[in-house]
């Protein structure tokens, strides 16, 4: 029998090194013109990678290429990051919160999005029309406010985790977590059939609580809502000639032209190493959803890379078990290689793009959601929070059949909900990198930036090539299709 040993450290002198080697932490605007380089060195723990890539991301930078290295105890990690303007982090006071925030991650793992003092409600369960519209009036029909909100779709499968208020705090009562829990889960057992998983849970405040986009990730990886992805190219060690970077030809289109998910594991024999390769379309937070994954599957990092080029991105993995072991077995490489295309296509986004902004009242989030429901529109993803005394949140609709949203059902909505709406034309079909036209409506239905009417006519004299006019129908969002993976699945929220 072999037995390994593994090293045991105690805490103390974990701590003791962190004090004798804390991060060094550089910002460097003078190498590249066009881009900010962020250096980190430091002594490295598991999760280390993440909580760093975690603290550029809650300050809305993007991450254009990285270069990793954590081999032997010791991170050396470089950045190429700018701000959502494509910029150099001027800002003295970013610049200040990057620092802070990846020498903090040593001291305490205290995630940016965590909202102490709040209670949690974390949902999943099978993706329905008016699921949310729903939960949001039963919180307000028992008194509870709602203070931010998350929500993502995928795979017909949904997930949320909304903060709640009690009368201008956490619930902490047992009987009144109970009475809110059991009447959520009385609204999203309502159109589930038996032995179907569904999840309602009420989570009390607590330090330790986990960054909400990681936790959301996670939810949805314990519904199983990966089981149906699948990677475009194979995953395996088969020494043949495909490869990431190979073109080669799938239904008509070359790999390159494919906008699906591309997973291949490999073995690295002489290093012992497994070597994860992803190529993907690139979208922002990427990398952090992927990291998410990878360290939730409990697999370290120990060497990476990741770019992007004309929209597409490309990451290299080379990692290892917490117990020392590589991917070997075909079951475990089939369920990593699922994990990691499910983890790139939750945040996709589908639809038309609503940036909402409201006066902040108990029921507000009821109101706008029952107008989309009414209004036969779905949710496929949402983030919601409060900006003073106003509310504000941003919603990915579409159709409840899937299709475009007409014009005259947007224009309700616009005056149905009032406040101030800002509508950009916005699908996972489109390039992330690409400014899409918006449109500012105020709650008296006036254009305040562009008119509503140029936007939908540039709209559809830009995709007259894509849609064939029928009269009294709907054009369908997305007339192309993923030429390689199974096709999408309709969501609602």
């Amino acid at each position: 029998m072999d037995i390994s040993y593994k090293p045991s450290i105690h805490p103390e002198f974990e701590e003791l090194m962190e004090r004798i080697h804390p991060p060094r932490v550089c910002i460097d605007n003078d190498t590249f013109p066009g881009l900010t380089l962020v250096k980190v060195d430091s002594t490295n723990k598991h999760g280390m990678l993440l909580e760093i890539v975690q603290v550029l991301t809650d300050l809305d930078l993007v991450i254009s290429k990285s270069y990793i290295s954590s081999d032997g105890g010791w991170l050396m990690d470089v950045f190429h990051v700018t701000d959502q303007k494509g910029g150099k982090i001027t800002d003295q006071s970013v610049r200040y919160r990057i620092h802070e925030g990846i020498c903090a991650s040593r001291r305490v793992s205290r995630p940016q999005q965590l909202r102490i003092g709040q209670t949690a409600l974390e949902m999943t369960g099978i993706d329905r029309p008016g699921l949310m519209s729903e939960m949001s009036a039963a919180l307000a029909e028992l008194g509870c406010d709602v203070s931010s909100a998350m929500a993502w779709t995928h795979n017909n499968r949904a997930a949320c985790i909304i903060y709640v208020d009690d009368k201008g705090g956490p619930i902490t009562d047992p009987s009144r977590v109970a009475q809110v829990q059991a009447q959520l889960e009385n609204v999203v057992e309502a159109h589930h059939y038996n032995n179907e998983r569904r999840s309602v849970r009420l989570t009390v405040p607590a330090m330790c609580q986990t960054h909400t986009e990681r936790r959301l990730h996670q939810l949805m990886a314990a519904d199983r809502d990966y089981e149906e992805c699948c990677s475009c190219c194979r995953s395996g060690n088969d020494d043949d000639d495909d490869d990431v970077d190979q073109v080669y030809q799938y239904e008509g289109k070359t790999k390159k032209e494919c906008e699906g998910t591309h997973v291949k594991i490999d073995k690295c024999k002489e290093n012992g190493y497994s070597a994860v390769t992803i190529r993907c379309r690139d979208r922002p937070k990427l990398l952090y959803d992927t990291l998410c994954t990878l360290t939730d599957l409990h697999y370290v990092v120990f060497h990476a890379t990741m770019s992007s080029n004309e929209a597409i991105a490309f990451q290299e993995y080379y990692i290892r078990h917490e117990n020392g072991c590589t991917l070997d077995s075909e079951a475990e490489r089939l369920r990593v290689t699922q994990c990691l295309v499910a983890a790139t296509e939750r945040r996709n986004s589908h639809g038309l793009r609503l940036d909402i902004c409201v006066r902040n009242r108990t029921g507000w989030l009821s109101d706008v959601t029952r107008v989309f429901r009414e209004s036969g529109l779905s949710i496929t993803r949402a983030e919601i929070g409060t900006r003073g005394e106003n509310a504000v949140g941003t919603f990915y609709v579409k159709d409840i059949s899937g299709q475009k949203v007409n014009p005259e059902t947007l224009e309700m909505v616009t005056q149905e909900i009032g406040g101030s709406i800002v509508v950009s034309n916005t699908s996972s079909e489109s390039s992330p990198e690409a400014t899409s036209p918006e449109t500012t409506r105020s709650n008296t239905g006036r254009t305040q930036q562009f008119s509503l009417g140029n936007f939908l006519r540039e709209q559809l004299e830009r995709l007259s090539s894509n849609f064939r006019p029928i009269k009294g129908e709907h054009s369908p969002v997305n007339d192309r299709q993923l030429p390689c993976k199974n096709g999408q699945s309709k969501v609602y929220f």
